[in-house]
């Protein structure tokens, strides 16, 4: 049995994918074992109390520093004992010495094909805006493993999403959820705790 931890930041709507996925056999084998927020407002922590899912805030505002912030966050997550942590919305920079400590086992879903439109300052809506700006065709959403870069990663599954003519950013967003992120990432979890997917050289390898 796979032991997840989910580390958010909004409202959880992944995180809703993920405990759908578990209710209704998408994701098979896994049991949640908690879910951490950053935000204290983060409906997120409302959706794992509504499902009986252990769930705490650490947020950065509590610590003097950010280092006192990174070791309180491992020590959250080290104390669920989780075989695999995903970043399902979540916007924290994830601290080196957690993905030392989990290699291989962290993963994120991004907002669009990488790697295009990824990195540094492009999540959430901030991707969505830009990618209608350029006149993108085609956009989508990636699953990945975390490394020490920003969306750089090993890549796991992507699904391409198609552009309409009249789209808006929060339209797209909302297209992309439904037909790459919400499908994608419980599909990530299934496979890893199915033992399905392993990384060699950098790159996944994926073995139905």
């Amino acid at each position: 049995m796979l032991r997840v931890a989910v580390l958010v930041s909004g409202g959880g709507t992944n995180l809703q994918a993920i405990i759908d996925g578990v209710q209704n056999g998408t994701i098979t084998n896994t049991q949640l074992v908690g879910v951490i927020s950053n935000n204290k407002s983060a409906y997120a922590l409302e959706r794992a109390k509504n499902h009986d899912i252990p769930s705490i805030c650490v947020s950065p505002k509590d610590y003097e520093n950010r280092e006192k912030f990174n070791d309180a966050l491992l020590k959250a997550v080290d104390d669920l004992k989780p075989d695999l942590v995903v970043l399902a919305g979540c916007l924290v920079i994830i601290p080196e010495k957690m993905i030392d400590a989990y290699e291989n086992r962290i993963i994120n879903i991004h907002p669009s094909l990488i790697p295009s439109f990824c990195g540094t300052g492009y999540y959430g809506l901030t991707v969505h805006e830009t990618v209608l700006e350029r006149g993108v065709k085609v956009t989508g959403a990636t699953v990945h493993f975390v490394d020490k870069g920003t969306d750089t990663g090993p890549i796991i599954f992507q699904q391409p999403v198609m552009i309409k003519q009249d789209d808006t950013k929060e339209v797209l967003q909302q297209r992309v959820m439904e037909e790459a992120e919400w499908i994608l990432l419980p599909k990530a979890i299934d496979y890893i705790a199915n033992g399905k997917i392993k990384v060699e050289q950098n790159k996944v390898i994926i073995e139905e």
